[in-house]
């Protein structure tokens, strides 16, 4: 089977949100010899791109996003073994990742995490309605190199807002992105976060250049 056939089946298992068929492209890519990180980046992310912007245009909602997010990460749990080690490289950066405080959504945190992983950096997740002091705690604890938050509320927004206060006031030497559905680039530069991912795959590149300079 062709690497574009591929490809083409792992955006429409993620955009169905199909797990059975997200599973089945992961074990075909590995059986044809595929790379890994082509699939992922060109079929599974692109699929859930595509999913994100169905929801932000209110014609799908959110339990369908769930179901897709759960598609994509299955089938990278199959795939992340077998990602060449040249892919992966030295240990890029320590993140620490949370969904804010009031906001229990996990969904892009998730998948975030998982596509940070895949690419090199050790992740500390701390799961979602996560207070400010914890993000913080935590960085000083491993000593972190990036603080990812995500909220797809925009009533818990102020928390992403907080914690870069909390970042400054703690005089911790971190940098710090933001994502999620509530938040654009317009709120990342107001509060004065280093990047904003808009998805998964835009979200590991600005987290890949922020440690690289």
């Amino acid at each position: 089977m062709s690497k574009e056939a591929i490809i083409k089946r792992a955006i429409q298992a993620v955009v169905d949100g199909d797990e059975e068929a997200a599973e089945q492209v992961a074990r075909d890519t590995i059986a044809e010899g595929l790379n890994p990180v082509e699939v992922i980046n060109e079929g599974l992310a692109l699929g859930m791109t595509q999913v994100g912007d169905l929801f932000n245009n209110e014609e799908i909602s959110l339990p369908f996003v769930i179901v897709a997010a759960d598609a994509m990460i299955k089938a990278i749990a199959i795939l992340e073994p077998y990602i060449p080690a040249e892919s992966k490289g030295e240990k890029i950066g320590t993140v620490v990742i949370g969904t804010v405080e009031g906001d229990i959504h996990d969904i892009g945190k998730g998948i975030v995490a998982t596509m940070l992983k895949v690419y090199g950096f050790e992740v500390f997740d701390l799961g979602r309605d996560v207070p400010i002091s914890a993000f913080i705690d935590k960085a000083k604890e491993i000593n972190a190199d990036l603080i990812a938050s995500s909220t797809l509320m925009t009533t818990t927004l102020v928390g992403q807002s907080a914690l870069q206060e909390a970042v400054i006031q703690s005089g911790i030497k971190v940098k710090t992105m933001i994502g999620g559905a509530a938040v654009n680039q317009r709120w990342c530069d107001k509060i004065g976060a280093d990047a904003y991912g808009e998805n998964a795959s835009e979200a590991t590149r600005k987290a890949k250049e922020l440690m690289l300079g």
